[in-house]
């Protein structure tokens, strides 16, 4: 039986891959160009994105289980819902999708919207599903570690009211065990919402203090200013985009992005082992760089 995972290079996919890999599954990678996918031996690459119809139809043929995950793009919903529609029409009964933490909160955030009308189709068209939610990933630190190891600054504006930052690597891992959970079902298991939080619920002053404490000199935090964050981004991305993101960040000052009770022993227990916390991250740079 084969497990099809989309966005299969990026971020999150590309842990997915190498999780079920290493567990022996049978590993179906959809890719738009295969020249730049590099995946461990067995893993067979197809090519194909949400609006290829066509191509989508060859990738989920003789699919027993899939792993949805699409891009943040202005027609998000719309790539799901053909996704979603075109694996019916293959058979296709499980599915672990990767939404985001609150995605019934931030519901003026576009991706955060979006994902959530995905969540509500899941569940209206009948399908099996482990709705993943993860909240901020740590890795998105990846883009300002310059900005704080030369100017002493971390600019993302995440507030006061805390964020339960996880690791790529973990969210990937617990996608991959809930992956093989339902392929190796008998019959389908009911649908499950699990929240996939870090160890540690961190404000902006938590960590500058990891990264003053990890660097051996004083880290200070940029401030709350979405405003500012949606201009720097502006620099890289799309304008909508850098808007979606300003949105997200008001939203983490208001809301913040916290556990709930028992997520973290749910999860824990789910992987045997503590989940990788910010300082690791922290500490893993400072000594790389």
């Amino acid at each position: 039986m084969t497990i099809l995972v989309t966005g299969a290079t990026g971020t999150i996919g590309r842990h997915v891959v190498e999780q079920l890999t290493q567990r022996g599954a049978d590993v179906r990678a959809l890719v738009r160009d295969p020249a730049k996918a590099e995946f461990p031996a067995g893993v067979s690459v197809v090519r194909g994105d949400f609006l290829d119809v066509d191509a989508l139809r060859s990738a989920f043929d003789g699919v027993s289980t899939l792993f949805l995950l699409n891009a943040v793009v202005p027609d998000e919903f719309t790539q799901a819902l053909i996704a979603l529609n075109l694996a019916r029409e293959a058979g296709i009964e499980r599915i672990v999708y990767l939404s985001v933490i609150h995605s019934d909160v931030y519901v003026n955030v576009p991706h955060f919207a979006g994902k959530f009308g995905v969540e509500r189709m899941i569940e209206q068209m009948g399908f099996n599903a482990t709705i993943l939610r993860p909240a901020y990933f740590i890795d998105n630190d990846l883009t300002v570690k310059d900005v704080v190891f030369q100017h002493g600054v971390y600019p993302m504006p995440i507030g006061s009211q805390g964020l339960a930052m996880v690791a790529a690597s973990d969210i990937g891992e617990i996608a991959a065990l809930e992956l093989l959970r339902r392929e190796a079902s008998p019959a389908p298991l009911p649908t499950e919402v699990i929240n996939v939080v870090g160890p540690d619920t961190l404000t902006g002053s938590d960590v500058t203090e990891i990264w003053s404490d990890v660097l051996g000199r004083p880290v200070v935090y940029g401030g709350d200013d979405p405003a500012a964050f949606e201009q720097n981004l502006r620099q890289f991305m799309p304008p909508w985009m850098a808007y979606d993101m300003r949105l997200m960040s008001g939203r983490f000052l208001t809301d913040g992005m916290r556990a709930e009770p028992g997520d973290l022993e749910r999860l824990t227990t789910l992987l045997g082992r503590p989940l990788r916390s910010y300082r690791a991250f922290a500490s893993a740079l400072a000594a790389a760089a």
